[in-house]
This record gives C-alpha cells, sequence and structure tokens, in this order.
C-alpha cells in the first residue's frame, strides 16, 4: 500500500524548536486540507518525527503522546486525520540515561520509516516523504520513498543541501499542499 510519510514540525505544524508544550502547538494554514484530500483518497498518512525533546530531558513520552492527541485533534476538525505518529526520542549526543542513543530510527536513518512500513503493511517504493530538512529527504531516500522538500517559512535556506546530505529531493515545494497536489498529480497517477 502506498503511503505519504509527513515530518511534524516545519510540514504540519510551525517549528517553534524544541516543541514540548500543547500550548506551543499552531497547525499551518492549510496543512489539515492536504491531508484531508490524502485521507479521501484513503492513502495512509503517517507522522515521522525527531523528538529529542524526549531524550534531553524537555518532555516526557507521556507530553509527547498529549502534544500529538491535541494535533490529532485540531486536524479532524477540519475532517483530516494522521494513520500513526512515530517519533525518535534519542539524541547520539545530548541524550540523557537510555535515551543517549545514536539509534536507527532517528532521521536521517530510515528506521521510522521501516517500521511504519512493516506495522502497516506500506510499500515504500510506492510511498513518499514530505520533509523540510535534508535529514527528512535522505531517510525517505534511504528507505526507497521519493521525497518532497517543503521549504516553508525557511525558504531559500531550506532548499540548500548540506554537504552531510547524501540526495536531493524529487520535489521542492512551498508547502504542503503544493506537495500534495504533486504526489495525486505524478506519484499515484503512475
Amino acid at each position: 500500500m502506498t503511503a505519504v510519510f509527513l515530518d511534524r514540525d516545519g510540514v504540519l505544524v510551525d517549528d517553534v524548536g524544541h516543541l514540548s508544550r500543547v500550548d506551543q502547538l499552531s497547525v499551518i494554514p492549510g496543512a489539515p486540507l492536504a491531508v484531508k484530500r490524502l485521507n479521501d483518497l484513503g492513502i495512509p498518512v503517517v507522522v515521522v518525527t525527531n523528538q529529542s525533546v524526549i531524550g534531553r530531558g524537555f518532555c516526557s513520552e507521556d507530553q509527547m503522546n498529549l502534544i500529538h492527541q491535541a494535533l490529532a485533534e485540531q486536524l479532524s476538525k477540519d475532517g483530516a486525520h494522521i494513520t500513526r505518529f512515530y517519533y525518535c526520542p534519542h539524541h547520539p549526543t545530548e541524550g540523557v540515561g537510555d535515551y543517549l542513543l545514536d539509534c536507527q530510527c532517528r532521521k536521517p536513518k530510515p528506521g521510522m520509516l521501516r517500521q511504519a512500513a512493516a506495522d502497516l503493511g506500506l510499500d515504500l517504493a510506492d510511498s513518499v516523504m514530505v520533509g523540510d530538512n535534508f535529514t527528512d529527504i535522505d531517510a525517505g531516500g534511504e528507505a526507497g520513498c521519493r521525497t518532497v522538500l517543503v521549504t516553508g517559512l525557511a525558504g531559500e535556506q531550506t532548499k540548500k543541501r548540506p554537504a552531510s546530505s547524501k540526495r536531493q529531493p524529487d520535489l521542492v515545494v512551498d508547502g504542503l499542499g503544493a506537495a500534495v497536489d504533486w504526489i495525486l498529480q505524478e506519484v499515484m497517477a503512475s
């Protein structure tokens, strides 16, 4: 089954830097409608997000689950839903205790995408990863997905591929709505 993977911060919600409380959550205008368009076609929408705020001790996993529940509730007001949320709580250098880990789930590694594919029966080669950072592009590419870079408010700075990145995105757009346009016209039509 084809799916669309979404990074959370900068794609679905404003990137406030270390979002750790529900009251910091602000859905990007147009994101719910973009997700709903995918939902209406039966395309699973899966969030895959690095959340080192947990590993660094800024919030607990329970608090992160409350943030994701609040996001799901906000999206549902516009008839949109997320199939499942996956997050990596680890950080390889700044994590505390068991969260100090160079894991396979932290993007740019593809662990979260592969886990979602196994859990949900998804075909990664037919799926798309949408993110606002080259770590998202690298994770999606490594998993075998097509990739879309959303520049959003970061604009031109986001388009510059860092030397550490292995890949170029298949498409660069200004927001999730434009990414969904391409996914529906180019990817799902093929």
